[in-house]
C-alpha cells in the first residue's frame, strides 16, 4: 500500500493562515478593538470639537484626523501587539511554534501583516468619518504619509516587541497601557510639539510619538514643510528599537 506523508503547506499559505488568526483574534478582543477603533475615533471628534491640538491656518479637522491616525497606529503597533505577545509568550505560544513549520520567522511574519490589516480598517474608519466631517486631504500628502507610516509602524511595532519579550504578561499589560496612554496624552501624538513649553518640547521632540504626529500633520493637514528633523528621530527609533529586539526578545517567560 503506498504511504501518504503529511507535507506542510507552502511557507506563504502559512504566514497568510496565521495574519488571518490573528487578526481575528485581535478583532474578537473587546478591550483591543475599544483600543484600537474606539479611542482613535474619540480623539477625532474630540479634536475637532474641542480647541485642543489646533494649529493658525490650518483646517481644525485636518490636524484632528492627523492626530486620531496616529493615535490608531500606536493603539495597534504597539499597544495591541504588546499585549497580545505577551500573554502568548507566557502561555509558551511563542516556545510552541518554533517547533512547527510555521516557525518564528512566519510568527512574525503573520504578526505583522494582521496588524498592517487592522491599520487598513483603521485607516478606512478614521479617513471616512474624516471626510464625512469635511477634510480634504491632498494626493501628495496621502502619498508622502505612506513612508510615515511604515516607518512608525516599524518603530512602534518593535517596541512593543521588546516590551512584550522582556517582562512579565501582568506587567507588559500595565506598562503597554500607560505608555499608550501618556504618549497620546502628552507626547506629541495630538498636541503640536509648539504647543509644549520650552524643556519639555525639547523631551517630545526627541520622542517618537512627537516625531509620528509631527510628520503625520505635516503631509495628512498640511502643516508646514516636510519635518526632515522628525523623519530623523523616528528613524533612529526604528532601527534602535528593532537591534534591542534582536538583542533582549526572549521567545519564553522566566
Amino acid at each position: 500500500m503506498p504511504s501518504h506523508t503529511a507535507q506542510a503547506a507552502p511557507a506563504s499559505q502559512r504566514v497568510l493562515s496565521h495574519a488571518a488568526f490573528e487578526a481575528r483574534v485581535l478583532l474578537s478582543n473587546g478591550e483591543q478593538l475599544m483600543v484600537a477603533i474606539l479611542m482613535p475615533a474619540l480623539v477625532l471628534l474630540g479634536l475637532r470639537l474641542l480647541p485642543v491640538g489646533r494649529l493658525d491656518g490650518v483646517p481644525t479637522i485636518a490636524t484632528a484626523v492627523a492626530g486620531a491616525l496616529a493615535t490608531a497606529l500606536i493603539s495597534t503597533a504597539f499597544t495591541s501587539q504588546a499585549i497580545q505577545t505577551g500573554f502568548d509568550r507566557r502561555a509558551g505560544v511563542l516556545r510552541w511554534v518554533a517547533t512547527t513549520p510555521l516557525g518564528r520567522d512566519g510568527y512574525l511574519a503573520g504578526k505583522i501583516l494582521a496588524t498592517l490589516g487592522l491599520q487598513v480598517l483603521q485607516l478606512v474608519l478614521l479617513g471616512g468619518i474624516g471626510l464625512a466631517m469635511g477634510w480634504r486631504p491632498g494626493i501628495g500628502g496621502l502619498l508622502a504619509a505612506v513612508p510615515v507610516w511604515l516607518l512608525g509602524t516599524i518603530a512602534f511595532g518593535a517596541l512593543g516587541l521588546l516590551i512584550a519579550g522582556t517582562l512579565r504578561a501582568e506587567a507588559v499589560l500595565a506598562v503597554a497601557n500607560v505608555v499608550f496612554v501618556l504618549v497620546v496624552a502628552v507626547g506629541g501624538a495630538v498636541v503640536p510639539v509648539d504647543h509644549y513649553p520650552g524643556v519639555l518640547r525639547s523631551l517630545v521632540d526627541l520622542l517618537p510619538s512627537g516625531a509620528l504626529g509631527e510628520l503625520l500633520r505635516a503631509t495628512l493637514a498640511q502643516a508646514g514643510p516636510f519635518p526632515w528633523g522628525a523623519f530623523g528621530v523616528l528613524t533612529v527609533w526604528a532601527i534602535g528599537a528593532s537591534l534591542a529586539v534582536m538583542r533582549w526578545f526572549r521567545w519564553q517567560d522566566v
